[in-house]
């Protein structure tokens, strides 16, 4: 158990920002699964609307640091490889 002050504070610090990293980690994992339900539907209209909130979520998930860059841009390859083969 933590002694300082600081220690303390950083034991806080520590639980609010992995709570927050399981709430995006949830959110990106939500719609990318809301994308492919939506392409093997082969509904290319919902499709193509619930991936351009999935890029804005793994993008932002990138850059605050719950993903690596590279991970991020292979879903959002991936993804929208998907839905051009809707066509």
């Amino acid at each position: 158990m933590a002694n300082h002050k600081s220690a303390k504070k950083s034991i806080r610090k520590t639980f609010r920002e992995t709570s927050i990293n399981k709430m995006r980690i949830s959110e990106i994992r939500t719609f990318i699964k809301k994308v492919e339900s939506a392409v093997t539907q082969n509904n290319k209209e919902t499709a193509s609307e619930m991936f351009k909130i999935a890029q804005s979520k793994l993008s932002r998930g990138a850059s605050k640091g719950v993903l690596k860059l590279n991970t991020a841009s292979r879903k959002i390859k991936r993804l929208s490889a998907r839905i051009k083969a809707l066509a």
